[in-house]
């Protein structure tokens, strides 16, 4: 039976989910209008240490034919529709890059006036609050000064929980308002963006996870069963640049659109002899060793029983990542401080080592262990793993590396590609890794800011069509008005591919398949293959038990 807000507008109800479709301005108030739309057409086919607070039969990549390629993307049995893109808003606001991040919020954004044109202008907003309704973190704007519009906020949560459903979303023609409750905290997001309600949902479950890892999830719902209105800013204090920082990178960064991580093209050779050393600087109870460069993964290693039960989730090395380059303190010297992976387990620590090892700071290790008491012995696993960099000159082949920290598009030999992203899916079970993906630097026509962010905008809306809960689909070919795209999943590899807008579905099957061709030539230089392993002996101590961070394996 339907339910009533105030000035008779509707609000449907279906079996605890609701979904409101009205204008949302006395939740945000004063929204502007959104910019002009684009036009496009597609064709889709369906189917000492320093310590910080505790805190269905797809075709072959390789040899595939034209033919074989072509038939995949046949038009039969496909729906021309150009109306539900067209009809979805760019927003306004400041634009933000795909290759390079935006630099962090400043003290002046921090404190802007909740009542100004240019904050209600923002692309996106993220609130964060608990389920008192006390604010706990805001995206642009200080939390006291938006502590009534989190209280309306609270409120509609509130009133549908009465009816024993849960609030999800609230659209308008140029707003989403998206809601996700877990446990005491409630995180809403307001976006003029083009990002589906499924990819909002995972950007706020990101900043949860962000939080949690702060935290853990047990903490938090014990100091809210303990004092429901608990102020828990009293416990993220300084925490704000991190969150920060998580939001920026939400916005350019296609690794959390993919969920997966981005390795250093490097040499196999060269990535492989550095996993050796990982491998032989081990000690009791470490469990991951993670070498990273500008935060892009050089090679990791696990612990083998640990492969065994789970593997290192890509949220939670993204999470991992953010958390060291959003503070200058772990540039510091070697850092000892415990950490949550909330989708390895959250309600339990790790204790992480990391330290950079070279006097710019853009080469960085992480040693993860349960033992809260092995700094020594963990610090020891770094020394020998700088001996070994410093032997073979592995920290000047890194650095000539970074110097080109992606690789042009130009190598693929095809004039008409102007980007991709490929993930692969084909991955064996014995060598269970982290997913990963690789992606070449953003050129011409796409050097500026606003034109990186509008093809990020295109690839968010492909990638929300190939994943949407309601029709899922295998293959979107979209002609908009500055390129042509194609996208592609199937059960070996996830592809967005960017062409010149001239070229037809046939021309794009045929670079698709002289790409898949290049990314199987050179998947040794892009990828972890073959991550190595290392058995260790664990000696659990009592915190260690009581820690219980393998409890949930």
């Amino acid at each position: 039976m339907p339910g009533y807000l105030g000035g008779g507008r509707e609000l449907g109800v279906d079996n605890r989910v609701t979904e409101m479709r009205t204008d949302e301005r006395s939740v945000f108030p004063g929204a502007s209008e959104s910019d002009p739309t684009l036009e496009g057409k597609e064709v889709v086919q369906s189917n000492g240490p320093v310590e910080l607070g505790p805190g269905p039969g797809p075709p072959q990549p390789e040899g595939a034919s034209e033919k074989e390629l072509s038939d995949s993307a046949s038009t039969d049995n496909t729906l021309e529709d150009s109306s539900e893109y067209s009809r979805q808003s760019l927003g306004v606001g400041s634009s933000v890059g795909l290759e390079k991040p935006p630099g962090p919020v400043a003290l002046g954004q921090r404190d802007e006036d909740v009542t100004a044109e240019s904050w209600r202008s923002r692309r996106k907003h993220v609130f964060v609050l608990s389920e008192a309704g006390k604010p706990i973190y805001s995206r642009y704007g200080n939390e006291e000064a938006l502590s009534s519009t989190m209280g309306v906020m609270m409120a509609l949560v509130s009133f549908i929980q009465s009816g024993d459903n849960a609030i999800r979303s609230i659209f308008s023609d140029d707003h989403k308002l998206v809601f996700v409750q877990q446990g005491p905290l409630v995180l809403v997001s307001v976006s003029r963006t083009l990002q589906s309600e499924q990819q909002l949902r995972q950007e706020l479950l990101y900043v949860y996870y962000q939080i949690i890892s702060m935290l853990t999830q047990a903490s938090v719902t014990r100091i809210f069963e303990r004092k429901k209105n608990y102020d828990l800013r009293r416990l993220l204090a300084g925490s704000e640049k991190i969150l920060d920082s998580l939001l920026d990178l939400v916005e350019w960064d296609p690794s959390f659109l993919l969920g997966a991580v981005q390795c250093l093209p490097l040499p196999s050779s060269l990535r492989d002899a550095l996993g050796a050393l990982l491998q032989k600087a081990i000690t009791p109870n470490l469990v991951f060793s993670i070498l990273v460069a500008r935060s892009q993964l050089v090679t990791t290693v696990q612990e083998r029983a640990v492969i065994e039960d789970c593997r290192l989730d890509p949220a939670d090395l993204h999470l991992l990542l953010n958390l060291i380059g959003a503070s200058s303190a772990f540039q510091a010297g070697e850092i000892w401080t415990p950490i949550c992976l909330p989708r390895f387990n959250p309600d339990g620590y790790f204790y992480a080592y990391i330290s950079y090892l070279d006097p710019d700071c853009t080469v960085c290790l992480v040693l993860l262990s349960t033992d809260k008491e092995a700094f020594y012995a963990v610090a020891d696993c770094k020394r020998r793993v700088e001996e070994g960099m410093r032997t073979q000159n592995a920290l000047q082949a890194i650095a000539a590396g970074l110097r080109s920290p992606s690789y042009s598009v130009g190598l693929v030999g095809v004039p008409d590609l102007r980007h991709f992203m490929y993930k692969p899916l084909d991955i064996p079970d014995n060598y269970r890794q982290l997913p990963q993906f690789t992606s070449p630097e953003m050129e011409g026509p796409y050097c500026s800011q606003s034109e990186r962010q509008r093809l990020f905008d295109l690839y968010h809306y492909l990638h929300s069509r190939l994943h949407s809960n309601s029709r899922p689909l295998r293959l979107i070919y979209h002609v908009a008005e500055k390129e042509t795209l194609l996208a592609w999943v199937t059960s070996k590899f996830e592809l967005y591919t960017c062409f010149s807008p001239l070229v037809t579905k046939a021309g794009a099957i045929n670079v698709i398949t002289k790409l898949l061709r290049w990314l199987k030539k050179e998947e040794d230089r892009l990828f972890i293959r073959y991550p190595l392993k290392y058995s260790t002996t664990p000696t659990p101590d009592a915190a260690t038990a009581e820690n219980g961070f393998f409890s949930g394996l």
